[in-house]
């Protein structure tokens, strides 16, 4: 089977100048370019940080491209709580973006604190739906041993059944992870084949996406037929192109 790669891709950027190691108007400059790209190679998705939201909108709308606007909310620890989570979401739609990308209190998740946690994901979720956008909980899975991966998957997945109709159930996914985690043991802090598969066999009918750590053609064709309906990376044209990157994300 052939498949359209670029239309799986989120092509990302989400450093920060102090990151990057740049000044402030030259990781701009990187962003402008990263969403130019993205236009280019219409790939399916930009996916940058909320402040830049405005920009991406108005370089896309005037190249008259389909490419959406996708950023992230609470990002990356998700530990600012629900109100802040729905203040910058709701700004973000006002901007233009097209997808929120959440990022779930997996810390908080993990403390145990579940009625908090199905809260945030209810009240995100619903904003997101209720404006047309697409919905991803990030769970950050290198912060989970395998059994949390399914078990905050299956929290996420029955509040979107609970709660929501059926027609929606495919505009709510998991999301692997930040690509901002820091391993202690230098293990991946990305997306990996053994936790995509539990994502996906607990996620469904929610979709899933693969977030860091694809960086080659072959990683992203597996991805896609295991299941995953999106793959963020940085490296998007480097896949495309069958090339492997040395990029961190």
């Amino acid at each position: 089977m052939e498949y359209n790669i670029k239309q799986y891709l989120d092509a990302t950027y989400l450093k920060t100048a102090e990151q990057a190691k740049l000044s402030e108007k030259e990781n701009t400059v990187v962003i402008e370019s990263s969403i130019n790209e993205a236009i280019k190679e219409d790939f399916k998705l930009i996916m940058i940080r909320p402040e830049y939201v405005a920009l991406a909108k108005k370089k896309i709308v005037g190249a008259k491209s389909k490419v959406l606007v996708g950023t992230v909310i609470d990002f990356p620890k998700g530990q600012h709580g629900i109100d802040y989570k729905l203040i910058e979401a709701e700004k973000a739609i006002n901007d233009g973006a097209d997808e929120l990308d959440y990022v779930v209190d997996y810390e908080a998740f993990k403390l145990g604190k579940i009625d908090y946690i199905k809260e945030q994901v209810l009240n995100g979720t619903r904003l997101g739906l209720n404006n047309n956008k697409i919905v991803k909980w990030i769970i950050e899975i290198a912060a989970l041993s395998d059994g949390q991966i399914i078990q905050l998957t299956v929290l996420i997945k029955n509040i979107v059944l609970s709660n929501f109709k059926e027609n929606q159930f495919d505009k709510v996914f998991v999301k692997s992870s930040t690509g901002f985690y820091v391993t202690t043991d230098g293990s991946p802090n990305g997306a990996t084949f053994p936790a995509i598969v539990l994502m996906l066999e607990n996620a469904f009918p929610l979709s899933v996406k693969a977030s860091g750590g694809v960086k080659n053609r072959e990683d992203a064709i597996k991805m896609i037929k295991l299941g995953v309906k999106r793959i963020g990376t940085s490296s998007a044209k480097d896949i495309v192109n069958g090339a492997n990157s040395n990029f961190d994300y």
